[in-house]
């Protein structure tokens, strides 16, 4: 079902919306098909406001397709990128899953499709399943320490090495595209200013950063996304003072 297309404000087909969703792959279509009827599914235009405090309900959301940013105000005016999440991953208040956006919003990053459900939905239709379960554990524990990770970077870090951190780990998770350069990179789809509110810096930082990064032979810029060609070397430029 990967090859349906979805128009921002339309209903998906219901198990469309759970299709290659990450920590559902071990269930079957009966399986599936049992929690896509009770999941609701929502269509989002980027920029569009998914989650604000000022919602206040427990609701868990799914990224079927599309991406989307988790945001927090910080003391001083700024706002700061926390995670931007891709397919099959979970985010939302809900306690009972140790999830808590009380302090935090998301926003479409790009066009979205987003699986809906709520706390009841949760109990009875993920936890109750132990394989999907452990998948909601590891999954989410892995967020919570690049989280931690990108809190720490933006204390104790300088704004081109949090460029550099940032490209490895979202290369890391990318696809990996075309030959380039005698290279196969990993295409990171974000235009210059995506990343500089994403390492929080700016934009003219970032683009500055970027070409630095491509006289070297580690990226290739494109337009809308950067091309990774050597995620080690940005690893150890994230750690080191360029």
């Amino acid at each position: 079902m990967s090859g349906v297309t979805v128009e921002p404000g339309t209903t998906p087909p219901p198990v469309f919306c759970l299709d290659e969703v990450e920590i559902l792959r071990d269930l079957n279509q009966r399986e599936m098909e049992a929690i896509a009827a009770r999941a609701p599914m929502r269509a989002m235009q980027r920029g569009s406001l998914v989650w604000s405090p000022a919602d206040g309900r427990e609701v868990l959301y799914i990224v079927k397709s599309g991406r989307v940013r988790l945001l927090r105000s910080t003391a001083d005016g700024r706002t700061m990128t926390l995670a931007v999440l891709g397919p099959g991953a979970l985010f939302g208040q809900m306690r009972l899953l140790g999830q808590d956006m009380r302090s935090s919003s998301a926003e479409a990053y790009e066009d979205v499709v987003l699986c809906q459900m709520s706390e009841a939905d949760v109990r009875s239709l993920l936890l109750a399943d132990p394989r999907v379960a452990a998948r909601i554990t590891e999954g989410l524990g892995r967020r919570l320490a690049e989280v931690e990770q990108r809190l720490a970077d933006a204390l104790l870090k300088t704004a081109p090495q949090r460029v550099c951190a940032t490209l490895a780990t979202l290369a890391a998770a990318a696809p990996t595209g075309p030959r380039l350069a005698g290279h196969r990179g990993h295409e990171v789809r974000l235009t210059h200013a995506q990343l500089a509110d994403l390492v929080g810096t700016t934009r003219e930082t970032t683009t500055k950063v970027l070409g630095d990064l491509q006289a070297r032979g580690l990226v290739l810029l494109r337009r809308g996304k950067v091309v990774v060609l050597d995620v080690p070397g940005l690893h150890t430029l994230g750690d080191d003072v360029m």
